[in-house]
Formats: C-alpha cells, sequence, structure tokens
C-alpha cells in the first residue's frame, strides 16, 4: 500500500511539473488548443466520450488542455491518473499556482497565465459546479445558497473578466479583441460565471425568489416547464432518480440560435440541474434564451463576440446520447426510457448535438 501511495505521487508530481510548462512551450505551438475549465475526471471522461463517439467533432491536430489553479478544492491527481492511464497523447494539464487575492476583475499575480492560455489556445469550455459565492457579485449571502470552492470560482471569474471585461472597470481592454472569433461556451455554471465576471448578478434561488414558492411539494406542483432540477431528489424516498430535469426552452433571439435549431423543434427540451440564475445581464451579453414563462435565462450570447455563448441547461451528459442509459425521475415510478426515446431527434437530441457541431466548427 505504501509503494502504491509513493508511486502515485510521484505520477502526479512530474506530470503535474510537465502541466505547468504546457503553454509557451514547443508542444503547444502551431497546434489547436482546446482549454478545459476545471479538468476534474468527470469532466474529462465527458469530453473524451463527446469526442469518441464524433458527437464533438475536432480537427485532427487537436489538443485538449485542462486549465486550473492550484487552490482549487479538487485533487487533480486523479485527472492526472485518468490521462496517463486512457493513453491518450493530446491531453495535457496547466496550472496556475499564484494568488489571485481580492483582484478578481483587475490586473493579478495569475494575468500572466490568463495571456498566455488565451494567446496559445482556440477556444475555451467552462463547466457546471457549485453555488458562485456572492461576494464575487456584490451580494449578501441567501441560506440557500452553498459556497464549497471560493477559489474556484475567483479563478474562473478572474479568467473571464480577462477575457470579456466587464462593468467592474469599463477602462479595460479585454483579450478577445486580440481574437474576436475566439470561442467560448459556458455551461450552467459557466453561463453564471460569464454574466458574473462581466458586472452582471445572480438570483439565489429560482424558487423562492422567482415563483415564491417555499417548498418543495408547491415546486413539484408547479408547470414542469418551470422547474429547474429534479426536487424530488429533495423528498429522500429513493436515492436512485435522475439528478435534473428535462424541460422545453423558448428563443428570443432565433437569428443566433439559429445554428442550434437546423433540425430541431423550436422549443427544444433540454437537461437542467441548478437552483441559481442570471438576474442583471453583464456587460456585452444579451438574453437569446428563456424558460417557457420567460422568467429564467437559458442562454446568453454576446453582442461582439460572434462565439461567445452560455447555456443554463446541460447538453454534455453521455446519457443524452445513450439509447441504452434508462432514467427514473419520480419515485416509486419504473423508468420512464432514455433521453433519446422521450426527448430524441427533434424533439431535444438533435439541438443537444449541435451546440457541440457549432463548438467543432467554431475550432477550425
Amino acid at each position: 500500500m505504501k509503494k502504491q501511495v509513493i508511486s502515485i505521487f510521484i505520477l502526479f508530481v512530474s506530470q503535474f511539473i510537465f502541466a505547468q510548462q504546457y503553454f509557451g512551450t514547443p508542444a503547444a505551438e502551431g497546434r489547436r488548443n482546446i482549454v478545459l475549465m476545471n479538468p476534474t475526471e468527470n469532466n474529462l471522461k465527458t469530453i473524451f466520450y463527446l469526442i469518441d463517439h464524433k458527437i464533438f467533432p475536432l480537427p485532427d491536430d487537436y489538443h485538449l488542455v485542462g486549465f486550473f489553479y492550484t487552490s482549487q478544492g479538487y485533487d487533480f491527481s486523479q485527472s492526472v491518473r485518468l490521462i496517463r492511464e486512457s493513453g491518450r497523447k493530446n491531453v495535457f494539464l496547466h496550472a496556475c499556482s499564484d494568488t489571485i487575492g481580492q483582484a478578481v476583475y483587475s490586473a493579478n499575480p495569475c494575468s500572466d497565465d490568463f495571456k498566455l492560455v488565451f494567446s496559445a489556445s482556440n477556444g475555451v469550455i467552462f463547466f457546471g459546479g457549485p453555488d458562485i459565492p456572492p461576494v464575487l457579485y456584490q451580494q449578501q449571502t441567501n441560506l440557500l445558497t452553498e459556497i464549497t470552492d471560493y477559489h474556484r470560482h475567483a479563478f474562473e471569474a478572474s479568467f473571464l473578466f480577462h477575457l470579456l471585461g466587464g462593468y467592474q472597470d469599463e477602462s479595460y481592454i479585454p483579450l478577445l479583441e486580440q481574437k474576436p472569433g475566439f470561442v467560448i461556451l459556458g455551461i450552467c455554471l459557466g453561463m453564471q460565471t460569464m454574466n458574473v465576471a462581466t458586472g452582471g448578478t445572480l438570483v439565489q434561488d429560482i424558487p423562492t425568489v422567482v415563483y415564491r414558492q417555499e417548498t418543495v411539494e408547491q415546486v413539484l406542483k408547479a408547470d414542469p416547464d418551470a422547474r429547474h432540477r429534479n426536487y424530488n431528489t429533495n423528498l429522500g424516498t429513493d436515492d436512485d432518480l435522475i439528478w435534473g430535469h428535462f424541460h422545453r426552452i423558448k428563443m428570443l433571439m432565433p437569428e443566433r440560435m439559429e445554428v442550434f435549431l437546423q433540425g430541431s423543434s423550436p422549443e427544444p427540451y433540454v437537461l437542467s440541474s441548478h437552483h441559481q440564475a442570471a438576474g442583471r445581464i453583464g456587460k456585452g451579453f444579451r438574453i437569446a434564451a428563456t424558460s417557457m414563462d420567460g422568467k429564467v435565462t437559458e442562454a446568453l450570447v454576446h453582442e461582439k463576440y460572434p462565439h461567445v455563448i452560455g447555456f443554463q441547461f446541460h447538453p454534455e451528459p453521455v446519457m443524452l446520447y445513450e439509447p441504452e442509459t434508462r432514467f427514473r425521475e419520480y419515485p416509486g415510478q419504473p423508468s420512464a426510457g432514455s433521453y433519446t426515446e422521450l426527448y430524441g431527434k427533434e424533439k431535444g437530441e438533435i439541438f443537444n448535438r449541435n451546440v457541440w457541431r457549432w463548438m467543432g466548427e467554431g475550432l477550425r
């Protein structure tokens, strides 16, 4: 056991040292580098699946680079081990080990890393995750807000501010001014971080703030299109329920969403799992889609940079593309089927696939 622990530690250290040196080395030059924020084992596995199953089409010379902050609360040795065991030679990690401190929306010790990563890459994906600390958008903390990793949020918000600018300092010149075609995709937390980083705010709890609902039972009796996660899991009577909820969305800017709607219903079903939402919209963003009742923002697009978009829902889970993966949403009831059985083709599947096709084409 002791030898195994030592070997894992050596593996982590050797890969970690190399990972920190990826950008700025000959290996990074002349390649299409796609940055993955918060490259946890699960996020990496998801992207590997999407690529391997031709859902996320990438050019042959692509490299994936996980970018993270050493102060984050995740053990990235798990990611190192996954990369090594996968045998993939085009996946790397890059870490910022400096301290951001309070200078989230200004030049800080990670700024050089942000500029280096941006200059040597073609696009970046910001994944989902837990609640953003309200201090990052100048609000007090709601009792229903759960803060689990302040450092990850500060790091990702700072990077997005460097990329896009924001109301916090309108004299700041965004990095995307150098490459306006740079691709940024924000998923769930990723979209919320885009909004916060550019000077926007969040609604800290959708049921209580937006719909004035005080109990789980009230949420479950409401319109299914107004639910944004599976609140049946809050009842605690069934541990095998799906974590998210499927609902339709409404397009406000069909001209910007047209690429995602090709072959799809104009009101596709998507998978959500969140209790917070965009409040005041950040600098440069416009609302491109909402919930069916118009009360919750479901997509943000940037007015100036055409390949910057955020989705409040999840187009990445493997189960969306596996017909054999069945799920249950309601306690005590049998499986309703798979996503492709219930919301396949034009009902929602094509829309989700179009997200990854758009991302792949943008990176080309």
